[in-house]
């Protein structure tokens, strides 16, 4: 965050085409700061799985997604287990597509092999331009539901919010969580909403559904996922999801 309380514009170099194409290795763990671009981006990874963050939402995408990030949009990206990231930034003026909101995209394995032959050393000027025109024919929104919730301002419920993101399983109910921060359950539950839109409970819903995508996208078995963001058995985990998303856990990623 600038000094201003503003999000750091980054512009990407720009290019003789629409597409101007970064990749690199994150280590596990790593998070770029909030940030915006000028140019539209589309986020994918090669390997690994990446997650974006924004006002509206929380989104994982393993190598079969990838995320339009509308230029002008405030956002984190960052890995869990580390990535091949493929930064995608796209000319708004030489851009023939469009997404108003971030919007899930499929990558089929066309599209994967396009990616990866747009971003090629070796790639002709001419060969680009007609391989981004198939990528702009070929561009497949998903219709999903992302999940997530905003983080509170205000220290001590921030400061509940943030032990409840770095540990999903912690099961301390409202009361206990207040204490831990000094404050009364009312004042913290007041916070929540006031802040948030939403309930305490229905935030750390939220919270532990989108500690489970990453770990859903990397295939880890739902037992295994359920124990880890807090749930007592799988199929309360998956009842959850389902509830909030209107799909099961292990469509999410096949629709």
């Amino acid at each position: 965050m600038s000094p201003d309380g503003q999000s750091p514009v980054l512009t990407a170099p720009s290019g003789p085409t629409a597409m101007v194409f970064g990749a690199g290795t994150l280590p596990a763990g790593h998070w770029f700061d909030e940030h915006e671009h000028p140019q539209h981006q589309i986020a994918w990874a090669a390997r690994g799985v990446l997650t974006v963050e924004t006002v509206g939402g929380h989104w994982v995408l393993p190598p079969t997604r990838a995320l339009w990030i509308p230029g002008g949009t405030t956002h984190r990206t960052g890995t869990l287990d580390g990535a091949l990231m493929h930064g995608i930034y796209l000319a708004p003026e030489r851009t023939p597509v469009t997404y108003p909101a971030p919007t899930m995209l499929r990558v089929d394995r066309l599209m994967h092999e396009l990616f990866l032959h747009l971003t090629a050393d070796t790639t002709t000027g001419a060969q680009r331009e007609r391989a981004e025109a198939v990528v702009f024919d070929l561009l497949d929104p998903v219709d999903v539901i992302p999940i997530g919730a905003p983080a509170p301002g205000e220290p001590r419920t921030r400061r509940v919010a943030d032990i409840l993101r770095a540990d999903p399983s912690d099961q301390r109910t409202l009361a206990e969580l207040a204490a831990a921060v000094a404050i009364s359950p009312r004042t913290l539950a007041r916070g929540f909403l006031a802040e948030t839109g939403i309930t305490f409970g229905q935030w750390r819903t939220q919270v532990r559904l989108a500690a489970s995508l990453p770990l859903l996208a990397s295939g880890l078995p739902v037992a295994r996922i359920a124990t880890r963001v807090g749930y007592a058995t799988p199929s309360a985990y998956i009842a959850a999801f389902h509830r909030e998303v209107g799909v099961s856990p292990a469509r999410y990623f096949t629709r």
